[in-house]
């Protein structure tokens, strides 16, 4: 499982993986590489848990050792 991070730090690592900046969304913001879109959680002020964040990945297509790689 991933390690909890910051609603920042996911913006950060997924741009580093190719993905566009947020873009408004009806409830949410989403983050877009090629076809896939990815939706990112409204700011918190606590760190997401390791297991959204490993929801993400999984959405992104991305593996945890991509995601070691870009931090």
């Amino acid at each position: 499982m991933a390690k909890a991070a910051s609603r920042g730090d996911v913006i950060r690592r997924l741009r580093r993986l190719g993905f566009a900046e947020p873009f408004p969304g009806g409830k949410h913001e989403f983050m877009t590489r090629a076809s896939l879109k990815v939706f990112i959680p409204n700011p918190h002020d606590s760190d997401l848990s390791g297991g959204l964040v490993s929801s993400f990945l999984k959405q992104a297509g991305v593996t945890e050792e991509e995601w070691e790689k870009t931090g």
